[in-house]
């Protein structure tokens, strides 16, 4: 019994698509990272491109080990993922209830869609002045605009999934005698869960990419203090240190969501 179940893993991935296979999409995922790094090399070291607009890999290195021996580094990354977490989380729940209103009721996509469709226009910099002004220059500013970017991407997606669950699916939910919450719960959420972690995977982007507006707002620690301070003191190895990060970073943070989507949609699929 053994031996078949092996021979027909060996013959389904005999057949599977070569760019398909396991293998080939870990090692895929290194080619262009790796060719990046020995172009990047290479310009550096024959000075095709002047240290001072691209320093070689080791001198980003070496700014890393500064930092690193200085203990900033870590502050740095800590505080940045912190502020990314908690305006990941708050943006995404409060977009889960607004897009539920929107979604579910006809009264509240008349009376919220249009100033939520009107609000996501407006640019992540606009909101600064405005939250410098309400919140001064903590914490809670910086994470408020991180929530602000996380809140679009789940609201549009939500939203637009349960105002499009199939109505033969909900009729036949009220047929078997289910109302509100738990049509909810036993029909149209199930039906929305793919459009719920897809949202949430781009509002995780998004939380990275209003960071760097975040820590502009008057921050003294964090990656995007970090893009700002070396911009000012000239340091270039720095600056690619920090977008390096940020990069690694997102990649980690939406690697764990992939994990997380996976046990979610073995649970609801």
């Amino acid at each position: 019994m053994t031996q078949v179940l092996t021979a027909q893993k060996g013959a389904a991935a005999q057949r599977a698509p070569f760019w398909s296979r396991t293998w080939v999409r870990i090692a895929g995922g290194f080619v262009v990272p790796v060719v990046i790094f020995a172009a990047w090399q290479f310009v550096t070291v024959t000075g095709l491109v002047p240290p001072y607009r691209l320093p070689s890999p080791g001198s980003v290195a070496a700014a890393a080990g500064e930092l690193i021996r200085s203990g900033d580094l870590w502050l740095h990354i800590a505080i940045s993922l912190q502020r990314v977490v908690l305006g990941f989380v708050f943006g995404a729940i409060i977009a889960l209830a607004f897009s539920a209103v929107v979604g579910l009721s006809r009264a509240g996509a008349v009376l919220l869609a249009p100033i939520l469709v009107a609000l996501r226009a407006v640019p992540s910099l606009a909101w600064v002045p405005l939250l410098i002004l309400w919140m001064t220059v903590g914490e809670e500013s910086k994470v408020t605009l991180i929530a602000i970017g996380a809140f679009f991407p789940v609201y549009t997606t939500v939203a637009d999934a349960l105002r499009h669950v199939d109505p033969q699916l909900v009729e036949a939910g009220r047929t078997f005698g289910l109302r509100r919450w738990s049509l909810f719960r036993t029909v149209q959420l199930p039906a929305v869960v793919p459009s719920v972690v897809s949202g949430l995977r781009l509002a995780l982007a998004q939380a990275w990419l209003f960071l760097v507006a975040a820590e502009l707002i008057a921050s003294s620690m964090g990656l995007g203090f970090l893009l700002s301070d070396s911009q000012t003191s000239g340091r270039v190895d720095r600056i690619i240190l920090a977008i390096i990060l940020l990069a690694l970073l997102g990649t980690l943070t939406n690697g764990i969501l992939v994990l997380v989507e996976k046990a979610v949609l073995r649970r609801w699929m």
